[in-house]
């Protein structure tokens, strides 16, 4: 089946029309139109092609290193004499000093070629603004340019076998050594490129430990830089235990960790660990919102090539076979996929441009796990469509739509569970600055419904009411464990129609008119109605809490 082509006029459209990228000072539109025609050249003719390889072939652990498919380090050797790792980091550090949107731009592109090549290198820009936040002016000088060059990579060191999602929980020791260093001394799972050969695995590890006489609980947390190898180019006590076997993201190397007195340096002081990380951490988060954008995109794309190719059955009176993508079921599954392609992609960067601009930090703290939730959702929603347009061939690894519920189903789980997700929009964010998320939230869903057409404004506005019932609700509800999940799909979905009724505006400028204007009133009239059922759950007394234990017991 066909390999992903990057939608170049689709990209540029959303830049200019969703996200609006214009209102960041250093954007230029002639530049990021020349920087993105390039790295798609560079995309659908180098990485794109990995993608089936890395799935077949995978990683292997070999005398205790991780070796990555020989196509991938080939590929990662031109990817970094071309300077793409460095595209948005500031030129006096040896990048680009282009905007942030673009290198998130290329994020996508390389999430629908090949996901696992991808996020094997996604962690180091999540590093390097952790450094840039909060590193030593010698610890930025020291690590920034290397990753900026793509000379080393890096990984983010949380979880641990009792510490998930509970970081309070981290048993990893840092042992100070009295001349400002110190070693670390734990274990660590479900590591990101743990190891790998495409920098011959030189790595800067960012780690969470505990401190000695560090009171329990995340308040004890320090953050780590650990480099792979030493100053005198050994190695350092850093060692893979064991490479997991996964359903999907067979290419991306998921580690088991083990630090054996490994030589390291603190970032910041002892007991900011979690804050100093949460920069890398909310990084993330929107970069698995790209990585959604990217599977929902190449779902669509080989459903449409399938379905225009495919013949069965007849429409109408006319003699058959139709191709398939003359069917309505068909038709609604494809356009459920365009919206979620196309709308996804609209909301996740211009929130990303709003990070940038950073004038509406409340509505960044809602709007960062929104775009986490609701695009890996979207993400798993696109490649069953996907599954079921092929059919029985759906099912088969040769038409590679299964392979994209494969690689995507962790999505939703890693940096932060979407539950998670929703608990901190429910149980946190929206009860902060008395209620400045929420304000900010309802000033934009306002701003796209007053420049949007009649019939959209009015649905829009009606979404947004059952909105703010729901947000009052849940203002007031004691437990919400059952409610969180509807109300961060609904806060998603009214961002997701207003990010529409902006492209709809500007239907005029899309490469394909005709689509956007079809696809912006199925979003109205098929997806958006959705909001009223959600509202009514979110309003809803029944709670978790109150049942009996007995109820749960296996």
């Amino acid at each position: 089946m066909i390999d992903y082509r990057t939608p170049l006029p689709d990209l540029l459209f959303a830049l200019r029309h969703g996200a609006e990228a214009q209102r960041l000072a250093h954007w230029d539109e002639e530049t990021a139109e020349t920087v993105l025609t390039h790295a798609a050249e560079m995309v659908d003719g180098i990485i794109a092609p990995l993608d089936p390889v890395g799935d077949i072939d995978g990683t292997k652990l070999v005398d205790g290193r991780v070796r990555m498919p020989k196509p991938f380090v080939e590929a990662y050797r031109q990817f970094a004499e071309g300077g793409w790792q460095g595209l948005a980091v500031p030129e006096e550090d040896g990048g680009q000093g282009l905007p942030h949107i673009l290198a998130s731009a290329l994020s996508e592109m390389l999430s629908g070629a090949c996901i696992t090549y991808q996020m094997v290198l996604s962690l180091a820009h999540g590093a390097m603004r952790t450094l840039a936040a909060s590193g030593s002016e010698a610890q930025r000088r020291a690590w920034i340019p290397r990753l900026a060059a793509g000379e080393v990579l890096a990984t983010m060191c949380l979880t641990e076998p009792q510490a998930g999602s509970d970081l309070g929980l981290v048993r990893t020791l840092a042992t100070p050594q009295g001349d400002g260093s110190w070693n670390l001394s734990g274990g660590k799972i479900f590591i990101s490129g743990g190891d790998q050969d495409l920098t011959d695995g030189r790595i800067m590890h960012l780690v969470l430990a505990r401190t000695p006489d560090a009171p329990a609980g995340v308040k004890g947390l320090a953050l780590f830089l650990c480099p792979s190898h030493r100053a005198d180019g050994s190695r350092n006590a850093v060692a893979v235990v064991r490479l997991e076997e996964k359903m999907g993201m067979h290419a991306s190397p998921t580690c088991q960790m083990a630090f054996d007195g490994a030589e390291a340096e603190i970032i910041g002081a002892p007991g900011e660990g979690l804050a100093r990380m949460f920069t890398m951490m909310n990084a993330e988060r929107l970069d698995v919102a790209v990585q959604g954008v990217g599977l929902a995109e190449v779902a669509l794309q080989r459903s449409l090539a399938y379905a225009n190719e495919r013949k069965q059955g007849r429409v109408g009176k006319e003699a058959g076979p139709d191709i398939i993508a003359r069917h309505g079921d068909v038709r609604r599954m494809l356009l459920t996929q365009m919206a979620l392609a196309m709308g996804c992609r609209a909301m996740v960067m211009r929130t990303l441009v709003d990070l940038e601009l950073g004038d509406r930090p409340a509505l960044m703290e809602l709007m960062t796990p929104v775009c986490k939730a609701f695009a890996t959702d979207a993400a798993q929603e696109a490649a069953s469509h996907a599954i079921q347009i092929h059919g029985g061939y759906g099912f088969l690894r040769e038409y590679r739509v299964e392979q994209i519920a494969r690689d995507g189903r962790i999505t939703p789980i890693y940096e932060g569970t979407n539950g998670i997700q929703a608990a901190t929009i429910a149980g946190r964010v929206i009860r902060l600055d008395n209620g400045a998320a929420l304000h900010q939230f309802k000033a934009e869903i306002e701003s796209a419904a007053a420049v949007s057409s009649p019939a959209t404004a009015q649905a829009l506005t009606r979404a947004l009411a059952a909105w703010e019932e729901a947000s009052g609700a849940m203002l007031g509800r004691k437990d919400i464990g059952l409610t969180a999940t509807a109300y961060l799909r609904l806060t998603g979905l009214v961002a997701f129609a207003a990010a529409w009724a902006r492209l709809e505006t500007k239907a005029d400028a899309a490469p394909n008119p005709e689509r956007v204007r079809a696809t912006a009133q199925f979003v109205r009239d098929w997806m958006l109605p959705e909001t009223h059922h959600l509202s009514n759950l979110c309003r809803m007394h029944t709670e978790l809490g109150s049942l009996p234990d007995k109820v749960f017991e296996t």
